[in-house]
């Protein structure tokens, strides 16, 4: 704005998008699970069926945390939430500190936490800031149920199970004690939780049937976040909405997304589009090529830039490079998701370092693993993702 750089329609386009209400409703919703006791009450009916095995109890961590991305739409959230949980149970079973068994356990929490949840719409704040991307510079609206069928089988379920593979790989260990019936003691079912949980089942039916009703997902959010603050609901009230919700995150994906209506508007989008199609073998009767070097393209950037500035570098030189490519602009898309939830380095995911300082493990830890965890996924999910496309008839 003060250089004059692009008009305030450009600058501010971030501002009308429909991402900034999933975000703030994502953050209520958040809040509102935290604070009824719900999310606990729901990890420890869970959690009890997880004794018996450390396999079993590894597994049914990673997939109690995917589940929570379905309910609750931050990642740091349900880290800050499942990391208290998963010291404990690594405690009830007997993993001191430094043993394979609670590394094991808080890779699972954290790493099921975040990394499922980029197959998921509202789960992680780089899926909506490409969510905002798309209308904003490509006038394309991103469905839920659409991306899910589209990601999940692979980057949702499959890579769930590479995570459980590997880190009974490299952190193989046994329980030292049995977990005893209640891991978590729960009070009576409060109103509020028998609220909240129907509101949230009304909201993942609404989500999953977007195709349907063509309600953006953004509005389905803030419209369960305005009813959770009703004054007759008050799950989240006025003091709860000043103190717990993290607004700068909505002046971040408002700032991304404006910074990527700068790269179209200056020009700046053509030139980078125009750069990486002469360097890069694309071309109309290369499908698998196009598909290898785009998710790449978006891995590479998401070292530089961080992950939530991936769709603001890539989704201006999206119509280029589908012209270029042959593909849809739409399978140009979402290619940028096989980059942002490959993570090389965990400084990429905030909630990865923040996780892992909490529980008290070695960074070094989380890096080795997310370096092996990123290997396999390029050299086995990158080429099953490609096949599942091709069924669904995107390339």
């Amino acid at each position: 704005m003060l250089f004059s750089v692009s008009p305030p329609s450009v600058v501010f386009s971030g501002f009308n998008s429909t991402v900034l209400w999933l975000i703030f409703g994502g953050l209520v919703i958040g809040v509102g699970i935290t604070d009824t006791g719900l999310g606990n009450r729901i990890v420890s009916k869970l959690i009890v069926y997880l004794n018996g095995s450390y396999h079993r109890l590894i597994g049914g961590i990673i997939i109690m945390a995917t589940f929570f991305a379905f309910l609750m739409p931050t990642g740091m959230g349900r880290v800050l939430l499942l990391i208290p949980i998963a010291l404990s149970i690594s405690d009830r079973f007997g993993f001191g500190e430094g043993s394979n068994g609670r590394t094991g356990i808080v890779l699972a929490a954290v790493l099921g936490s975040v990394l499922p949840g980029f197959a998921i719409l509202p789960a992680n704040i780089p899926n909506m800031v490409l969510v905002g991307m798309s209308e904003t510079q490509c006038q394309i609206s991103l469905l839920y149920g659409e991306y899910l069928l589209l990601h999940f089988p692979v980057f949702g379920v499959m890579k769930g199970a590479m995570i459980f593979g590997l880190i009974l790989w490299l952190y193989p260990d046994r329980p030292r004690e049995n977990m005893p019936e209640e891991l978590i003691k729960t009070g009576p079912t409060s109103r509020n939780e028998v609220v909240l949980s129907l509101m949230l089942l009304i909201l993942l039916s609404f989500w999953v049937t977007d195709s349907i009703h063509h309600i953006a997902p953004g509005w389905i959010a803030l419209g369960g976040a305005l009813l959770l603050m009703l004054p007759g609901v008050n799950i989240v009230n006025s003091q709860q909405l000043n103190q717990k919700i993290n607004f700068f995150i909505l002046f971040l994906a408002a700032g991304i997304l404006g910074l990527g209506g700068m790269i179209s508007h200056s020009g700046l989008g053509d030139k980078l589009a125009n750069k990486l199609i002469s360097s890069l073998p694309l071309g109309e009767e290369k499908p698998f090529l196009n598909y290898i070097f785009l998710s790449f393209t978006s891995t590479l950037t998401a070292i530089a830039t961080t992950l939530a500035g991936v769709p603001a570098v890539m989704t201006p030189l999206s119509n280029k490079l589908s012209q270029v490519t042959g593909l849809p602009i739409k399978t140009v898309l979402m290619a940028q998701v096989m980059g942002f939830s490959t993570i090389i380095f965990p400084y990429q995911l905030p909630p990865i370092v923040v996780g892992m300082q909490i529980a008290g493990e070695k960074l070094s830890a989380a890096i080795k693993f997310c370096f092996i965890l990123a290997v396999n996924t390029i050299l086995f999910l990158f080429p099953i993702n490609y096949l599942w496309w091709k069924i669904l008839g995107w390339i």
